[in-house]
């Protein structure tokens, strides 16, 4: 009669069979959390680029500027990074009133990140 030896570990396919049901959900895990850090940057650079928007507005409204009706463009600084602005001044059926719509790229992308339109009221008008 032969004694069979007590098992005291696992077999190689065991094994293999146990890292393979382990790495199915740890990619899906690590895929999750990419996207996850994908689309926090995406909304932070929108966020930003929005601010950077409604900084160009308000500059407008705090120097009173009556600006002419023309597209004009530029770069800003903000959050240590560069945006380029596109600004283009419309006329409105009101005499007193310019519409401007600014669009906001990343300087190095052709992406559009945020848009802002705003009306200006001429300075020089009486209430």
């Amino acid at each position: 009669m032969r004694h069979r030896k007590k098992q005291l570990g696992f077999l190689l396919v065991e094994i293999l069979v146990a890292l393979a049901i382990l790495a199915i959900p740890l990619a899906a895990i690590t895929r999750a959390v990419s996207q996850a850090i994908d689309t926090t940057a995406a909304l932070r650079d929108r966020s930003i680029a929005l601010w950077v928007a409604q900084d160009r507005l308000t500059m407008h409204r705090i120097e009173r500027d009556w600006p002419p009706l023309k597209t004009t463009s530029g770069t800003s600084e903000m959050a240590g990074r560069s945006w380029r602005w596109q600004e283009k001044v419309i006329s409105t059926p009101v005499a007193q009133l310019r519409r401007v719509e600014i669009e906001i790229h990343d300087e190095n992308g052709p992406d559009l990140l945020a848009k802002l339109v705003g009306f200006l009221r001429d300075p020089q008008a009486k209430p």
